[in-house]
């Protein structure tokens, strides 16, 4: 029988729970979880804590997952990140890596439906740019304790836009209440018609599976991708 491979998560809230929960279908082992009693600034992740791990999933918070992401660099462990919200950081995370030689899968979300869905919206951009009387509003809805607002997840969706030649203004707003796992709407308006693009998430599962996904994939690979390298690059797994 083939080892498991090892597994460990950096931040231990409900989306890392939930991982936790479907790891061994993915062929993972979970060795252990900090959480920001165990970590306090990226001080649990040492090369003695992380002997044996071949893979981390990331999901903390905003202030933290540079440092978190940094530090995993530092051990040479590949790592998943679905925290949103520390994209002024970046550059230095990349660095980090690239000095590390090792692998970071990085995105706003890590569910197949909306990476098809960006795709539609990009097409549908693209085919209306030219198009002066459809103007576009982008929104979205999480659940209340979601810190950042706009989601990184619309804000991906509007650089979509953009990045398929619809240069108009685009109206934006967001919500946050209850315990809405996620919706996103893009839509075009005409005088004569309207079209709209929704992703509505039922669960959190959609996520964490993505997640998995993404950690079997990034092993032994280095440099940072997205989860479109996942899904739709050339050397994508099934």
């Amino acid at each position: 029988m083939t080892a498991s491979a090892q597994l460990a998560l950096v931040g231990h809230g409900k989306m890392n729970r939930l991982i936790e929960q479907l790891a061994p279908e993915y062929g993972f082992e979970v060795a252990f979880a900090l959480d920001a009693s165990s970590n306090p600034g990226g001080s649990g992740i040492t090369p003695d804590c992380f002997v044996g791990i071949d893979v981390a999933i990331e999901f903390s918070t905003p202030e933290a997952a540079p440092t978190n992401l940094e530090r995993l660099a530092g051990v040479r462990v590949p790592a998943v990140c679905g925290t949103t919200g520390w994209f002024d950081s970046f550059e230095a995370v990349r660095a980090a890596v690239a000095d590390a030689g090792t692998g970071l899968v990085s995105s706003p979300n890590f569910s197949i439906g909306v990476a098809v869905f960006r795709k539609l919206v990009g097409v549908a951009s693209h085919l209306l740019s030219e198009e002066p009387e459809y103007g576009a509003w982008a929104w979205e809805i999480h659940h209340e304790t979601k810190k950042d607002a706009l989601s990184g997840t619309l804000l991906q969706l509007i650089s979509t836009i953009e990045e398929n030649g619809y240069a108009r203004p685009v109206s934006l707003s967001s919500n946050r209440a209850g315990k809405h796992p996620g919706t996103h709407e893009i839509g075009f308006d005409s005088a004569a018609d309207t079209i709209t693009l929704r992703h509505v998430a039922r669960n959190r599962e959609g996520f964490a599976r993505g997640a998995l996904k993404a950690a079997r994939w990034v092993l032994g690979r280095k440099g940072v991708y997205t989860f479109d390298d996942v899904l739709f690059g050339p050397d994508r797994t099934p």
